[in-house]
């Protein structure tokens, strides 16, 4: 666990003990392999930063898009809650010579963020997560200059998103496929676009736009790689399994990540939004 001084929205405590716990040591263990599954959306993303730009990165996780937004030549910093992820995220940076990055461990719906400081807000993927994302849009809003510029990276409908239908699918048995909450946390809490627009508008944003972005999830090399990632990723869901159904459902999974199986690697179809706005200049 990081430093218990971190100011957490009540709302986020769950989410904190999880990304601050296990999920996080999760991703550090797998680090590369979430990298490169997500490496297509990056350049969709970093392209809204310039030279110069100081560049604040929201759920920047273990620092893959704060370290390509550095390497664009601006001045970034990464905030997150996990601990063990910053940590890898400080060392990679290290290990990589990039200068002007540093990370932050905090909570971004109530982060004392310095005020009107930041020329963009970005996230891959890490923003669909706070209990109440109109208030931790705002507070990111404040840490923007008069006319700041978002960009995030939200997942569409899980229906649209490949990689997590074929494999729950594999993993489900007998049971359907459960729909993620509307609303609530998920990584799926912001693929609706009037949500997004509401949500964002609300929080001080104006010139709201979305654009769809589909790019391959490549999750290894061979059959082998992809199946041990996915199935420790997705396989706590058969938890409740007796060894019977777990050995059918693993065998049903490995032979559709093997159908997957390409030149370019294990690639799985994903649809995201890049969503983009302003920040009013009468905020």
């Amino acid at each position: 666990m990081g430093d218990k001084a971190v100011e957490i929205d009540p709302g986020n405590a769950a989410q904190r003990a999880d990304w601050d716990g296990p999920m996080g040591e999760f991703w550090v263990r797998w680090a590369a392999q979430l990298d490169r599954a997500s490496a297509g959306y990056l350049p969709h993303l970093v392209v809204e930063v310039g030279a110069g730009d100081a560049v604040l990165d929201i759920g920047c996780g273990t620092g893959a898009t704060t370290r390509a937004a550095a390497r664009r030549g601006a001045r970034a910093t990464g905030v997150d809650l996990s601990a063990s992820m910053l940590d890898l995220a400080r060392r990679s940076a290290a290990e990589e010579t990039v200068d002007d990055v540093e990370f932050v461990q905090g909570d971004a719906q109530v982060h004392p963020f310095p005020p009107a400081a930041y020329d963009v807000a970005i996230s891959r993927h890490g923003s669909m997560f706070f209990a109440d994302p109109v208030a931790a849009f705002a507070n990111i809003a404040s840490a923007l200059k008069p006319g700041g510029r978002l960009a995030l990276i939200t997942w569409q409908a899980q229906k649209r998103n490949e990689f997590r239908t074929a494999v729950h699918a594999a993993l489900a048995g007998w049971r359907p496929i459960a729909e993620p909450p509307a609303h609530a946390p998920s990584p799926f809490s912001l693929s609706d676009p009037e949500r997004v627009r509401e949500v964002v508008g609300a929080a001080g944003f104006e010139d709201v736009a979305l654009r769809e972005v589909r790019e391959p999830m490549c999750f290894g090399d061979t059959v082998d790689e992809a199946y041990e990632y996915l199935s420790a990723h997705f396989g706590p869901v058969t938890a409740d399994y007796d060894e019977e159904l777990k050995a059918r459902v693993f065998a049903a999974l490995r032979a559709d990540v093997a159908a997957h199986l390409t030149d370019g690697g294990v690639l799985y179809g994903s649809a995201a939004w890049l969503v983009t706005a302003r920040r009013g200049r009468g905020r």
